[in-house]
């Protein structure tokens, strides 16, 4: 039987918050919403305070503290300031040249993209990624699904797992997806990739493949999505999108960090069958080049 892994080991309280938001009970998004909106005053907030603020009983906030997996509100409260601090320490550091335009732009969008990769960091579970690289060198053959911009994301991480030797595949057609998905079995892994995790060309092909043996390994920005229900090993990576930013690049760069490391531990598990596979495929276009 098939081990689920887990989604702990985040360092990121506000991370995992926006993560599981979709998830939550109507008092606990009132109470998330209050600490998202003004983190930096919720340090200071008395499990009182933050109950009066969102405007729900004490007994939620607690048990909002305990959904995210802390004992108590004290712990949850402690998180919470190292978290602002870090974010206050970078936020400084680019302030300090924000008046040079466009070196300020420059700068932002750097810091911003650097969060990103720190955030990654930070909410990957080490565990789901080495499960994840150890079903991807058992399969039969490994297909890679998404659709949009996830889609992209998908023929990225086909090339880097082609490259190392992996027999692969890669989808970004719903009905090409649906089709392909139909006819899996139990020695094949489905790698879906979806932001929302919430995709309906994605998820029900997936659930399909699933009910008819195949593993399911999913890389998402919500933990409590759809796409987490039916997956064997689930990657997290942040995202601040909002309706109006799909695809946007800060997430594509979370993926593709995902995707990064998850390739390196294939490579480094393989040595041998990794390092002939790049040579081969290297070769391969070698004279393409002048």
């Amino acid at each position: 039987m098939k081990k689920k892994t887990s989604i702990k080991g985040n360092a990121n309280t506000l991370l995992t918050i926006s993560s599981l938001y979709s998830s939550m009970t109507k008092a606990e998004k009132k109470v998330a919403d209050t600490v998202l909106n003004d983190p930096e005053a919720a340090v200071h907030y008395t499990v009182t305070d933050l109950s009066e603020k969102a405007g729900v009983g004490e007994t939620s906030v607690i048990r909002f503290c305990r959904s995210l997996g802390f004992s108590g509100y004290h712990e949850f409260k402690l998180s919470i300031t190292v978290t602002v601090l870090n974010a206050v320490n970078t936020e400084t550091e680019v302030a300090e040249e924000a008046g040079d335009y466009p070196l300020s732009i420059m700068n932002r969008v750097t810091a911003i993209h650097t969060k990103v990769m720190a955030d990654t960091r930070a909410l990957l579970d080490p565990k789901s990624l080495m499960q994840a690289a150890e079903w991807l060198l058992s399969g039969k053959r490994v297909h890679f699904i998404g659709v949009g911009s996830s889609g992209i994301t998908a023929q990225d991480a086909y090339y880097r797992f082609m490259r190392l030797g992996l027999p692969v595949t890669v989808q970004q057609d719903a009905h090409i997806i649906a089709m392909s998905a139909s006819l899996l079995g139990k020695d094949d892994i489905v790698f879906g990739i979806s932001t929302s995790g919430s995709t309906k060309d994605l998820v029900d092909p997936i659930k399909k493949a699933k009910a008819s043996g195949a593993t399911v390994i999913c890389l998402t920005s919500h933990a409590r999505s759809p796409i987490t229900q039916v997956a064997d090993a689930i990657l997290l990576v942040p995202t601040k999108e909002s309706p109006l930013q799909g695809g946007a690049l800060s997430t594509k760069i979370a993926q593709i960090q995902a995707i990064d490391m998850l390739s390196a531990i294939v490579e480094s598990l393989s040595k041998e069958r990794t390092s002939e596979a790049i040579m081969k495929t290297a070769n391969a276009v070698a004279d393409k080049l002048y």
